[in-house]
Parts: structure tokens; C-alpha cells; sequence
């Protein structure tokens, strides 16, 4: 209540400004000092322009200072209104910049000098030390003035800019938020299309196995509906993972843990009994991987035999060879079907999610149509500290 009372004070700065001038003109009014129209003109002309104070510091000072002067000309005598060049000066000190309040504080000194002046009584001893009392009195307040001015402008600078670095944190922060919901859609993404990809297109070709075995061969082809099966479940167990990691507070259990490299044996086993033949190799010496780089591995091999799956055709054959080396571990996925003639031209989504993976641990992946037929995808992720398990 009270910071709202506040916000709606202080959107009225011309209501403010009234009512700080309107106790001045009262008490001059009540010390007998607005009785005349040379004095009540005098009274007005210093007073009226705080109501501007704000929107126009630097002018209202000038006119407030011109009329003291005036006033000095004339050899009035100092009244009650002539604070009002002292709440100008302030208004300037605090709205403007530190040159134009140490201008505003010249000029109001200098008025102050030439006052003393105009009332200088005489030389006597006594004399002399009221004058020069009067005169530290009129310095230590004017002065006093102009650095409570430049005190309030620092502090509201400082404030703005405490309020802007707020404001600016806060957009960092939602910026950083979209950012990292980005980020989580593109590896769901990419976990999705390896998932649903390379099951369903190892499906695909058991059903279209069995759809020509079905009648020549019974034996067959329930072979391939069990492949079906098998494969079908597998891709479930997948999805509950993969959807697992998207649920809060989720007591349905645990989910099969990602894969990695010792799952894939169990991967060329699945796509060798889709039918397609497949070599598997591994040299070097075997290193003990992060979670992450393992997954990565099997999605690389994964995604390439689903491509072999699709494209390369009847009577295809792959080779499937990892190598551990002393800086990085390489992967090389080859067949000798009809490669890059089937009509992927390499900008599909599983090259792309390929990619993505192997970016994110400063690795590299070459693809392309092999010399004599087939095609060749070759990754190689290095092996840093953080790397490994």
C-alpha cells in the first residue's frame, strides 16, 4: 500500500512542486511580505517557477537568479521567497549534470558575495566579523545545498542503474531459459528420430520379408513376425526411456538405461536378422567411456545401418569397425549397395542429429558415396580427460 501511495506521489512531480512552493508564499504572506503589488509581484515571480522546476531546472534558474539580481539592483532587501534560487540550484544539481550544478553554485555564490556587499555595515571590528560570519553563513548553506543535490543524483543514477541491470539479468535469464528449451527439443528430437527410425525401418523389412516368405516359406517368415515382435518392444522400451526423462515426479518406475557400447552387439544382431549381412570389428585397445560418448557411438551406428536398412538395397552387405586410439576413438560404417543413388543426399535428419552429437564433444563426421558403389559414414570423437568414465 504504502509503495504504491509513493509510485502515484511520485508520478505527480507538478503537484509536488506545487506544494513545495506554497508554503513559502504562505509564510510570506503571513510575515506581512505580500502586501503591495511591487512585492507581491516580486514574491510571485520567485516563487511560481518551481512549479517548472523539474521539466525545465536549468531555465527556472536562470529566471529565479535574474530576478535576485534584479531584486539587488533595485536594493530590496533579502526576504523570505529568495529561498527559492536555493530550491532551484538544488533541483539543478540533482536533474543535470555535475557541470551545470557546479555553474548553478558559482552563480548562487556570486549572489551571495554581492549581498554581502550591498549590507557591508562599516569597518569596524565588530563589523567586520558579523559580515564575515554572514558571509561563511550564506557558503557553508549554499554549498551544502549543491552537494545534497549532487548526493540525490547519484543516488538515483545508481538506482537506475541498479534497476536496469535487473532488467537486463532478467532478459539474460529468459534468454538462457529458451536457449536451453532449445537445446532440450533439438536432443529430444534427435533421440526420437534414432529411435523410431531404425526400429520401424527394421520392421519394414522383416514385414516385407514375410509378405514374400508367407507362402513359400512358413519358417521364414515367422521368423521375421518374431523379429517384428522383438523389435516392436524394443522401440517401446525406448520410448518409456526416452518419455521417462520428460516426467516429473513419476513413480512408474525405472527406465532401461541408455545404451552404449557394449549394446552394440545386440544392434548388429538386430540388423543381421533383418537380412542384411554385417561385419563387425574392433581394434585398439578398449577404454572405459563417459555415458554420453557412448551413446553418441551407438546412435552414429544406429542411424548408419537404418540409412544401410532403407537405401542400399537387395543382396547388400555392411561392415561395422571401432577403433580405440591413444586420442580419439574412431567409427567407420561401409556398405556396398546402391549408397548415396537411393536418393538420400545426405541432408536428412539423421545426418544432421549425426552431426549434432558429434559437435557437442568437438568431433568430426564424414559422409559420402564410396569409390566402386556403396556408401561410408567415418566419425571420430577425441578422446579429452572429461571423455572419459
Amino acid at each position: 500500500m504504502i509503495r504504491a501511495v509513493w509510485a502515484w506521489w511520485r508520478r505527480r512531480q507538478r503537484l509536488v512542486d506545487t506544494l513545495v512552493m506554497s508554503p513559502i508564499l504562505i509564510l510570506a504572506f503571513l510575515g506581512g511580505q505580500l502586501e503591495g503589488i511591487p512585492q507581491t509581484s516580486l514574491n510571485l515571480m520567485l516563487c511560481l517557477p518551481l512549479i517548472w522546476r523539474r521539466r525545465w531546472p536549468r531555465a527556472v534558474f536562470a529566471f529565479i537568479a535574474l530576478v535576485c539580481f534584479a531584486q539587488w539592483l533595485v536594493q530590496v532587501p533579502v526576504i523570505l521567497t529568495d529561498v527559492a534560487v536555493l530550491v532551484a540550484l538544488y533541483t539543478v544539481a540533482a536533474e543535470r549534470t555535475f557541470r551545470w550544478g557546479l555553474a548553478a553554485v558559482c552563480v548562487t555564490l556570486f549572489g551571495g558575495v554581492l549581498e554581502v556587499i550591498q549590507s557591508w555595515g562599516g569597518v569596524t571590528p565588530g563589523e567586520l566579523k558579523q559580515n564575515r560570519d554572514f558571509l561563511l553563513a550564506i557558503t557553508v548553506l549554499i554549498v551544502g545545498i549543491w552537494i545534497l543535490g549532487i548526493y540525490t543524483h547519484t543516488r538515483r543514477a545508481y538506482l537506475r542503474s541498479l534497476e536496469e541491470r535487473a532488467a537486463r539479468l532478467e532478459r539474460e535469464r529468459d534468454s538462457q531459459v529458451q536457449i536451453a528449451m532449445a537445446a532440450e527439443r533439438a536432443r529430444i528430437a534427435r533421440e526420437l528420430h534414432d529411435v523410431v527410425a531404425h526400429n520401424v525401418s527394421v520392421i519394414v523389412v522383416q514385414a516385407d520379408g514375410a509378405t514374400f516368405t508367407i507362402d513359400t516359406d512358413p519358417q521364414r517368415a515367422k521368423r521375421a513376425l518374431e523379429t517384428i515382435s522383438a523389435t516392436g518392444r524394443l522401440a517401446l522400451t525406448e520410448m518409456r526411456r526416452l518419455l521417462g526423462v520428460l516426467r516429473e515426479n513419476d513413480d512408474a518406475g525405472p527406465y532401461a538405461p541408455q545404451p552404449g557400447v557394449e549394446q552394440l552387439t545386440d544392434l548388429i544382431d538386430q540388423v543381421r536378422a533383418a537380412g542384411l549381412p554385417l561385419e563387425f570389428t574392433i581394434g585398439g585397445v578398449p577404454q572405459q567411456l563417459a555415458a554420453g560418448m557412448q551413446l553418441t557411438l551407438f546412435r552414429i551406428v544406429q542411424e548408419a545401418l537404418t540409412n544401410t536398412l532403407k537405401h542400399a538395397g537387395p543382396g547388400a552387405a555392411g561392415h561395422v569397425r571401432l577403433h580405440y586410439g591413444d586420442d580419439a576413438i574412431e567409427v567407420w560404417i561401409t556398405d556396398d549397395g546402391r549408397g548415396a543413388a537411393a536418393g538420400d543426399d545426405g541432408r536428412g535428419h539423421g545426418l544432421v542429429g549425426m552431426r549434432e552429437r558429434v559437435a557437442l564433444y568437438g568431433g568430426t563426421v564424414q559422409t559420402g558415396p564410396r569409390t566402386g558403389g556403396g556408401f561410408e559414414i567415418a566419425a571420430r570423437l577425441p578422446l579429452r580427460e572429461g571423455a572419459r568414465a
